[in-house]
């Protein structure tokens, strides 16, 4: 065991140690046309972290101790601590990993997640050296790589990272005899770079990449499948700690049912995904502590809701007790008879408290959601009229996205959008909004329609200079309401203390998009059209946007990566498919188990 440390993160004694250089690093331009130390550059892209992330690191400050063996496979760690510009975001937890398991991690939104997955992959936590860390929150750098060449590049630097700790091994004492070896060798089999083009293009194809996708280049693609080539590329090398910082954000129903699969048959540390996937649940709790569940997030919320059941049964029976023992002690009196009775009385209170009194169960604070209700318009309210489209304009069938479309949505609709990846479901949406015109078609609007739209993007159309409440006064300036109205409006929303008043750009994702909500329902809509609204949101919220949803009076259509909430709210399901929009004769389950039948690991 470790003695007990403060642990510093690789990276900042990296930056400390350029800053300290009398002769200036070398600089490698970025993206947004700045440079960075090629040190830190390296530091970053070794622990698949971003320079964003490095940057902030220093405002991070992490101390914990290493319990379990320097050379094992499976990590502990005791007395572990985060914070975060100041605020304690996790004090006095452990971390546990076991080699083999499957993690998911949850927390309320502003919890601290994703602050606690960038502090373990720039290893600010005491993970043994022989441990390799890979984080996923960041797309792959835009380059003039394609998809499979940056996967097998990333795959070729880990055979040769993987190499070298053989040979530092090998030159120790005993060294032969190191039961890391085998760990070793294994992955360097297993990364076989006979069949990297093949095993990197299956990869590929699992998350949505047709061959024209795999050879683009990477500067050439979008944030979204960037982020596919990045996940792709974390997968191929299987790192020791893989942490996926919401991995599905980026994908489709059918790359979720495939990531899942894979997953499912991850056979070393992983975090981050939760029903079909975990089999270990970490609870990030609102008293900054870290709870371990077996199974994943089902039978996390069972779990959890018994203990709390038998907990509070044992607060109130302890409680009981000492409200007895107090209330003889004050009716004790001067009685020497029964002073002496009083006093052994208090020390039994004061043995309780010295080992500590059962805790009242808290209910953590619920995702309020709600829909301000609307009257219904007469039919024909929302309503596609042989609509084709195509982006460049043409009606050439073999151009058409879309061909002769004859849909309609009304204020009972509750419909979800599925199908492949690239086939038009956020093009649909877009249609019904506005933001597109029909290539040939009518799409006819009722008189007094309000539309709203919550998409995935929707959070970066937000002022980061601004405070929530600012931010929303400007928006609804007709609404003349005090400080005190405009706290009530985004509190609902979990946007509470500071959270109201620091800039939005402070915010974490999770925020941002409960802003966005808060935003959309105070247009009061009367159909609500929604591209990924459950991207970094947390569990509960998710519920809470099913239940307004079931509980609105108006129209709903929904895109989702999320069968959990498809399955809650989705009366219709339209498959899109083919250039055109089908009804799909089933639920989303039967959708689901269709897709898993074509999966192929």
């Amino acid at each position: 065991m470790s003695s007990a440390k403060s642990s510093v993160s690789k990276q900042k004694r990296l930056a400390k140690k350029a800053a300290k250089n009398t002769k200036k690093p070398e600089e490698t331009p970025v993206a947004n046309g700045s440079t960075e130390s090629t040190e830190l550059i390296v530091a970053a892209a070794a622990n698949g972290l971003s320079l964003e992330t490095l940057r902030i690191s220093g405002e991070r400050t992490a101390t914990g101790v290493l319990a379990s063996q320097p050379r094992s496979r499976d990590i502990k760690i005791e007395q572990y601590s985060l914070s975060f510009y100041g605020r304690v975001l996790i004090e006095n937890a452990t971390i546990e990993f076991n080699f083999g398991r499957r993690y998911g991690l949850i927390g309320a939104n502003g919890s601290g997640k994703s602050t606690f997955l960038a502090s373990l992959a720039a290893r600010e936590a005491p993970i043994p050296e022989h441990i390799d860390v890979y984080l996923l929150n960041q797309e792959a750098e835009p380059c003039d790589l394609n998809a499979i060449d940056y996967v097998m590049l990333a795959a070729k630097s880990e055979i040769t990272r993987l190499e070298k700790e053989v040979e530092d091994i090998l030159t120790e004492d005993n060294g032969a005899d190191d039961i890391r070896l085998e760990d070793l060798y294994d992955r360097i089999s297993a990364l076989d770079e006979s069949t990297f083009q093949s095993r990197a293009s299956t990869l590929l194809h699992g998350l949505g990449f047709n061959q024209e996708m795999m050879a683009k280049k990477t500067r050439d693609m979008s944030g979204g499948w960037r982020m596919r080539v990045a996940l792709a590329k974390a997968l191929f090398i299987k790192p020791t700690l893989l942490l996926l910082d919401e991995p599905t954000n980026h994908l489709d129903l059918e790359a979720c049912v495939w990531l899942e699969e894979y997953l499912k048959n991850y056979n070393r540390h992983s975090q981050d995904f939760l029903d079909g996937v975990c089999n270990e649940t970490m609870h990030l709790t609102e008293k900054k502590k870290l709870n371990y569940y077996g199974g994943g997030y089902s039978s996390f919320v069972k779990t959890k809701a018994e203990l709390e059941v038998n907990q509070m049964k044992a607060y109130h029976k302890q409680q009981d007790e000492i409200a007895h023992i107090r209330k003889f002690i004050a009716s004790a009196g001067t009685y020497a008879n029964l002073v002496k009775q009083a006093k052994s009385k208090q020390k039994i209170i004061d043995k309780m408290e010295a080992a500590g009194l059962i805790e009242k169960v808290d209910p953590p604070m619920t995702f309020k959601f709600k829909f301000e209700n609307v009257e219904k318009l007469p039919p024909p309210v929302l309503q596609f009229d042989q609509v084709s489209f195509s982006y460049s304009g043409s009606t050439k069938s073999k151009d058409l996205l879309y061909e002769d479309l004859d849909l309609a949505v009304d204020m009972d609709s509750r419909v979800a959008l599925v199908g492949p990846n690239g086939v038009g479901k956020s093009t649909l949406l877009k249609l019904m909004m506005g933001e597109l015109q029909p290539t040939k078609g009518r799409i006819a609007r009722h008189t007094n329609l309000r539309l709203a739209k919550y998409s995935q993007h929707s959070a970066d159309q937000l002022d980061m200079e601004l405070s929530p409440i600012q931010y929303m006064r400007r928006q609804f300036s007709h609404l003349k309401g005090d400080i005190d109205f405009w706290r009530n409006q985004i509190g609902r929303y979990g946007l509470t203390g500071v959270h109201q008043t620091n800039a939005v750009g402070t915010l974490s994702d999770g925020l941002k998009s409960r802003l966005v909500f808060a935003e959309l329902v105070l247009s009061k809509p009367d159909i609500v059209l929604m591209d990924e609204p459950t991207n970094h949101l947390d569990m509960e919220s998710i519920d809470g946007l099913a239940k307004a949803i079931k509980e609105f009076s108006g129209g709903v259509v929904l895109v989702s990566h999320d069968f959990r909430l498809i399955s809650q709210v989705a009366e219709v399901i339209w498959l899109c498919k083919d250039h055109t929009v089908t009804t799909w004769k089933g639920t989303i389950e039967d959708y689901k188990k269709n897709l898993a039948k074509k999966v192929k690991i």
